[in-house]
């Protein structure tokens, strides 16, 4: 799977007004606590991928990101598995894996068409709007990101807002201030 997406920083107030005049749908609320992992091989900074565990609500998730497929987006192969995380920890660290950074975020998620609308509000960054589709393959792409920078416009939003920076790197880039 290929997962579309648009991030750029947002008034959350003005964006949920919005998205109720559109007629988004609100799905629920996550709080959730990121950790990412570095290779003892490859340094995931310079090859652009990401490895994470996800914590949220009592359940994780192991998600390997691959490196970004454009240079406006965040477009990029997402695999993911549902997991223990304390034996899932376990085995990356066994392995030689080590923490790199942990992001915590409060997660309002909304469904506008085809299209997941997320209201990020990261410990340490602020206020961000993500926006998706998940895509089957590359011939999607295009037409994909078109619909995203499409709805971004209702916000006030464009190509030129568009943060390709992951919340991990801004953390980490903020702790080296």
């Amino acid at each position: 799977m290929i997962e579309v997406e648009v991030k750029v920083r947002a008034d959350h107030s003005k964006v949920r007004f919005i998205l109720q005049k559109l007629g988004a749908i609100k799905i629920g609320v996550e709080n959730q606590s990121d950790t990412y992992f570095a290779a003892p091989y490859r340094d995931f900074a310079k090859t652009d991928e990401a490895l994470r565990i996800r914590s949220l609500d009592g359940c994780a998730v192991l998600t390997y990101k691959g490196p970004k497929l454009d240079k406006v987006s965040k477009t990029r192969e997402e695999l993911e598995t549902s997991v223990d995380e304390a034996t899932t920890t376990g085995i990356l660290r066994a392995l030689g894996f080590s923490e790199a950074g942990i992001v915590r975020k409060k997660r309002e998620v909304f469904r506008a068409g085809e299209i997941t609308v997320c209201l990020d509000a990261v410990e340490g960054l602020g206020e961000f709007l993500e926006v998706e589709i998940v895509a089957e393959d590359e011939k999607e792409l295009e037409t994909s990101r078109e619909k995203l920078f499409e709805l971004l416009k209702q916000f006030g939003a464009g190509e030129k807002d568009s943060i390709r920076t992951s919340y991990l790197e801004m953390v980490l880039d903020k702790s080296n201030d």
